[in-house]
């Protein structure tokens, strides 16, 4: 192996690091005793495991080292920090009796999740050397395992929050439910053909002083909430992705295809 390709591998090392470090963590943790610091703990972590996956393809396409070992190592950590570990934390908060429908349906519902975010990766490494051949897409096919997991996260994260106490007074039974409707829903986006916008391809031109300021004002306003209001602020951003994505295309869908602005989300067909 060149030198080179030593350092986006070791970075992805340390992604998967991350996961197994939290999957260990909260195994050792009693059912139904994870308290809201213990997953606002994991949260933390895996969003550092998010930014070096972010972090390690970076660096491989600014030092032109991709080779099909690091999209394959990236994919297995990937799976592991954003497909097992979120299923572990969240089933993890949750006391329900295994004799119970809904103990069964939240246990399948982890497993379709875990499942479907394995497939969606296996999908993008197979298809990976094909997209390369084309122009850099703006939007990727299913929705991204770490956005899921973004999403997963940050619902059980609000559930548990003193902020969700404003709304309703959640109770396991409550969260079990929601959990397993999440676990389905984002199994579903993850393995679907709908079109997701990607961050990476995102260029924010700004024309204008004011609009120089009012950036730094609503970056200062995001900053501020997120310090204060941490679990309100990422489920509103995580679930606010997902929903304006699918919106966009089932716009798309519903105009005829008359919008070509929209063209980049039109869902793929089911023809491989």
């Amino acid at each position: 192996m060149k030198r080179t390709l030593i350092l986006p591998n070791i970075v992805t090392a340390f992604s998967l690091s991350c996961g197994l470090f939290v999957i260990f963590k909260m195994s050792m943790i009693p059912s139904g005793t994870v308290t809201y610091q213990n997953i606002m703990v994991a949260v933390a972590i895996l969003l550092v495991a998010a930014f070096l996956d972010l972090l390690d393809g970076a660096l491989a396409r600014a030092m032109k080292v991709e080779s099909e070992f690091g999209g394959v190592f990236d994919s297995l950590s990937d799976s592991v920090s954003f497909g097992v570990a979120p299923s572990v934390v969240i089933l993890k908060t949750l006391s329900v009796d295994p004799s119970t429908m809904l103990y069964f349906f939240l246990t399948m519902g982890g497993m379709i999740y875990s499942i479907s975010g394995v497939l969606r990766l296996v999908r993008f490494t197979v298809t990976k050397n094909e997209e390369k051949s084309k122009e850099e897409k703006a939007n990727f096919t299913g929705l991204p395992i770490p956005a899921a997991a973004a999403i997963a996260l940050a619902t059980t994260l609000f559930l548990h929050s003193p902020e969700a106490e404003f709304f309703h007074q959640f109770t396991d039974h409550d969260r079990a439910i929601v959990a397993t409707i999440v676990f389905f829903i984002l199994g579903y986006f993850m393995i679907s053909r709908w079109k997701f916008p990607s961050l990476k391809t995102v260029r924010l031109r700004v024309g204008s002083f004011p609009m120089v300021l009012l950036t730094a004002f609503a970056a200062a306003l995001i900053l501020i909430t997120a310090v204060h209001n941490f679990a309100t602020l990422f489920f509103a951003a995580s679930w606010g992705y997902l929903i304006v994505a699918w919106l966009l295309s089932l716009v798309r869908i519903i105009s005829g295809r008359r919008l070509q602005s929209l063209e980049d989300f039109e869902p793929d067909s089911d023809e491989e």
